[in-house]
Order: structure tokens, then sequence, then C-alpha cells
């Protein structure tokens, strides 16, 4: 098939790359002319492990291109794939009438039997709200609408779009079913087919479990520091139980970050705000994690006193290992936090790039242990693998007796080490780990 994959951002970049793979011929759109400058230069605009490779080999095989002409882009195509990263502001709510126009302004151009994806994080309603207007402004098309949920995830998501657990497909009849068929057929053979409106809720329904599932590991984590239990031995607890199961997304660790869980959280308060339902199981997501939050900060002020004029060290400032976005990262947000509490830090992360204007004063170093001299504490923020490799004789060497707060204990090999006070999230408030 001929398919546009407009928004080029991760999801846009990684569908448009994905798709040209399995042999479809693709056109990426978006306004940005700089950056479909860079994409057809085979740069994608941040860190996704193997994009690059993909989006060149694509090219290669005349596959792929790249453009900023909303007219080029939409000509002859058999489908479109809208697949913007819906923006998020720091309060978690998204901007979609940006998603919203950008699409429209689309659907006005598409040939008249066009079919049209939408995987862009959007709330319930937006594609038959999107279905209306081509409706009402092109009364000569004859468009199938189908809602196809992202799937993805930061440094795995050609992974995750190649290889799909399932796929959730939402459509309105048979006739949209059959012809949005073979495109998803050509990814996975395990779709689960649905109206619209499930597939939409199906995706905020996933966040938003994943959401209550963190909050409410982190919440038990918080007793169990109080009453002398370890978190992880209660998580191995609740995961043999045979109604909840080993793949239950409990661990007591750091609280979410970014706006992905968020978002659809804050999508169904909206909802149920509109429709005059009660949630507030829902609405108490958000502020148990922003409570818990506080672990860390909470954490260095009891063990470093005065936090103030203390050198705190932190290993990791991207969203997640295997990328480098800064958006919405918790350890840009701990920076902000530990600073205006009077701290001074040195923090180290192997790929991120320039730190935004308000972190001016913290100090980068070039390796790991550089960060630890002088510092009182180390908290490790993002879970790069590079930091496993460095040995717990080298740590107390460059900082004896220093306080390592591992909220996820990506680390725990630390615990119990001469020289190391290790800290993680749900094990008792009296000391840290000092067993292996």
């Amino acid at each position: 098939m001929k398919v546009c994959v407009q928004g080029l951002w991760h999801l846009g970049c990684v569908t448009a790359a994905c798709l040209a793979s399995l042999g479809h011929e693709v056109v990426g759109y978006d306004a940005d002319g700089a950056r479909v400058d860079a994409l057809n230069a085979a740069r994608a605009p941040l860190l996704e492990p193997g994009l690059d490779a993909l989006i060149a080999e694509g090219m290669a095989a005349r596959r792929l291109r790249f453009s900023a002409n909303r007219d080029d882009a939409a000509r002859d195509v058999d489908a479109l794939w809208i697949a913007y990263d819906t923006p998020v502001d720091d309060e978690d709510v998204a901007d979609t009438g940006y998603v919203m126009e950008q699409a429209e302004a689309m659907l006005a151009l598409l040939p008249p039997a066009c079919l049209v994806v939408v995987s862009s994080q959007l709330p319930v309603g937006s594609v038959t709200r999107l279905a209306r207007s081509a409706r009402a402004h092109r009364p000569d098309a004859d468009f199938a609408f189908a809602a196809v949920p992202e799937n993805l995830r930061l440094g795995k998501a050609i992974e995750v779009f190649m290889r799909p657990d399932r796929i959730v497909a939402g459509v309105y009849d048979t006739r949209a079913r059959s012809r949005v068929a073979p495109l998803l057929e050509s990814i996975s053979d395990r779709i689960e087919w649905m109206s619209v409106e499930s597939a939409e809720m199906t995706k905020h329904a996933i966040n938003a479990f994943l959401a209550l599932s963190v909050t409410f590991a982190n919440e038990l984590a918080t007793l169990c520091e109080a009453v002398g239990a370890d978190a992880k031995e209660v998580e191995r607890g609740l995961k043999t139980e045979a109604r909840i199961g080993p793949r239950a997304y409990l661990a007591p660790g750091a609280a979410f970050a970014g706006g992905t869980l968020a978002r659809d959280v804050a999508f169904l308060g909206a909802v149920a705000a509109e429709h005059g339902k009660a949630v507030p199981l829902l609405h108490a997501v958000k502020s148990s994690n922003d409570a818990h939050k506080e672990w860390a900060p909470r954490k260095l002020e009891q063990l470093v006193m005065p936090l103030a004029g203390a050198r705190i060290a932190l290993w990791g400032l991207t969203y997640k290992p295997g990328t480098d976005t800064l958006r919405r990262s918790a350890a840009v947000e701990l920076c902000r936090v530990l600073l205006a509490r009077g701290a001074r830090l040195a923090v180290h992360d192997p790929v991120a790039g320039e730190l935004p204007d308000d972190l001016a004063a913290v100090d980068r170093a070039d390796r790991p242990l550089d960060a630890l001299r002088g510092a009182q504490a180390l908290v490790v923020c993002t879970e790069w693998p590079e930091y496993r490799a460095v040995t717990a004789q080298s740590v107390t060497h460059a900082a004896p007796g220093i306080r390592v707060l591992d909220a996820n204990r990506f680390l725990a090999h630390l615990a119990g080490c001469p020289g190391i006070v290790y800290h993680a999230v749900g094990t008792p408030s009296s000391g840290g780990l000092t067993h292996g």
C-alpha cells in the first residue's frame, strides 16, 4: 500500500520506517521543514535504537521519503496514518486541538477512497469527530476510519511495533475492517477487533491501570518502610498469588514520569466530568504519584543534614534509557527540586544533550565516577546499563561512606557493601539494605 504517515516525532518516525521495512511505499509528512530535512538525511529527531539505520534502509530501497509539503504527501495515497505524539504540558494536559487541526487539514487533500488510521494519543470520541468533520467538508469522499492506538515504548519502539503482543483495532463496520485488515496483517495476525470507541477506551484503560498499579505498589512501599517490611518481598508474595500473577505491573520504585500514563488518567477524568460520573479512584492516582515524587528529596533530607550546600550526585538524566529526550524526565524534575533546596548537583548521563537553562548551576561529569567525587549521596535516576559496570570498590574509593538512593533497586548489588549506605523504595526506614 501507499501510505502517508502524518506527524514525525517518535511515533510517526517509527511507524513510517517500520511500514517501509514491511514493503509499503511510505511518505512521512510533517510541517517542520528542518525536521524533514534531517529525516531525509536519515537522522531521526530523537534517539531510538536502530531507527536511523531503519530509515536509511527504507530510503535506500526507495520505499521511504519525507516531505514538508502537505499536497505532495497526500497525493495518490491509499492510507493516511495519523501518528502525532500529542503534546502534553507540565500539568499533564494534552494539546489535542493541534493534532485534530493538522489531521483535518490533511483530510481535505486525500483521495476520496482513502483509509484513515488514527494512532495519536487522543481522547475517546476523537476519531468520530474526525469522521463527522470529513463527512461535512468532503461529502465526495468515501473514507474508512480505524482507531489503532499507539503501543510503543521509548528505547524498544521498533521491536514493539514489529512484534506486538497484539494490535488493538477499532472500526465502524465490516467494510472498514476489510480495508484496514491488509495493512495491519502485514504487521501481525494477532488483531483484537472492536468498535472505535472501545479501541480508544482500551488505550486509556491500559495506561490508567498501569498508573494505578505503580501508585498502589508505591503506597504499599511507603507503609513497608514505616513498619519494617521489605516491599520487594511483599511484591513476591503478591505475584505468587494465582489471582494476580508474575507479570503484574506491581513493583516498588520511582514514581512514574513523563506524560504518557498521566495523560490517559487525565483523559478519563475529563470524560467522567463531561458525563457527570464519579471516579474518585482515578482522581487519586495523580495525587498519590505526586506525593511519591518526594521519596528521594525526603530521604536526602534525612540522610544528608543539612541538604543545603551538600553535594549530591545523580546518575542518568533522560526520560528513560535508550533515548536522549529530557522532556518530562523525572531526573530533571528532581534536579529542580534539589536546587531549590540549596543542594549542589553533579550529574552524569551517557547521551543527554544540553540541559534546560534553569539547570545551568548543575555540574556535568564526563564519567559516572567523576560525579561522585566529594558527593555525600548518589541518586540513581535513569537506569543506563553502563552504571551496573561500576564496581562497589570504585564507588567507595570515589566517595567513602556515600549514601546511595536507588528507587528501583537497579544497583542492588551495592547493598551491604562496606562504605556504602544503600536505600531503595520499600526498605525499612530504620536503615538501608545491609544484606546482599
